[in-house]
């Protein structure tokens, strides 16, 4: 997408994005790539969104979310890998530490919510936040040490809805329990596991299938996913979607 104009961009979201009136703010949100391997291939979560949906309507995404206030206030077993946290950090209003834990977390909890997968530590865990009540049910603590900061992008003007997605990314080996009737909202209508060339073919966003190509690129660098690899950054500016690096 990158270089692209805006009209450009419009043509090729059309499907995928309610158009609306006005300015729009874009919200924190936060969406987490689950990869997992098989054989030679590197698989990745994703689920398809309602086609009732204003925003991205029977699309395959990732897990994901607006960050809610809630999530700042969340006790975690350990932090973010200093790199990926440094530049999460550069993405917030004020630099700010806390908000750029709340928006990891609303990574974590999103995909509790629309996958059914805790990622944390088996622990006796306690808050009185409703939405990680779950976390509460099955003893687990959020874990923000197996996150990686894989992309960031802001969704163009003139949509219905407008987000700052970071997009995250962790390994299945970090989740601590897998509820087999998935989680307790219906943002997405069904589950599954793609290797990344079958997911970059799906009918997927855009944007989606730019990350994945970003992600791609970064495993065949690092297949580990050691934290501080470089974070594109894309947005429009000047009528043009552009591609930076954090």
């Amino acid at each position: 997408m990158e270089g692209m104009t805006r009209s450009q961009v419009d043509k090729a979201e059309s499907r995928d994005f309610a158009l609306g009136q006005g300015p729009k703010r874009p919200r924190d949100a936060a969406t987490l790539m689950l990869l997992d391997r098989k054989g030679n291939d590197v698989l990745v979560l994703m689920g398809r969104r309602h086609s009732s949906h204003a925003f991205m309507p029977g699309k395959l995404v990732f897990p994901g979310g607006r960050t809610d206030p809630a999530d700042s206030r969340i006790a975690v077993a350990d932090r973010l890998p200093a790199p990926d946290e440094a530049r999460l950090i550069a993405t917030t209003s004020r630099a700010s530490a806390a908000r750029a834990r709340a928006i990891a977390l609303s990574a974590i909890r999103e995909t509790y919510e629309e996958a059914g997968l805790l990622i944390g530590r088996r622990t006796p865990f306690a808050t009185t936040k409703p939405d990680w009540q779950g976390f509460v049910d099955h003893e687990v603590q959020p874990m923000l040490a197996p996150l990686r900061f894989i992309a960031r992008a802001i969704t163009p003007p003139g949509r219905v809805r407008r987000f700052d997605t970071r997009f995250l990314s962790a390994w299945r080996e970090s989740v601590a329990v897998e509820l087999p009737d998935g989680g307790p909202t219906n943002e997405l209508e069904e589950l599954v596991w793609l290797p990344l060339e079958e997911a970059k073919q799906a009918d997927v966003p855009a944007i989606t299938r730019t990350v994945l190509e970003e992600l791609q690129q970064r495993l065949a660098q690092d297949p580990h996913l050691r934290p501080g690899g470089a974070v594109p950054f894309y947005r429009m500016i000047r009528n043009r979607f552009v591609r930076d690096l954090l």
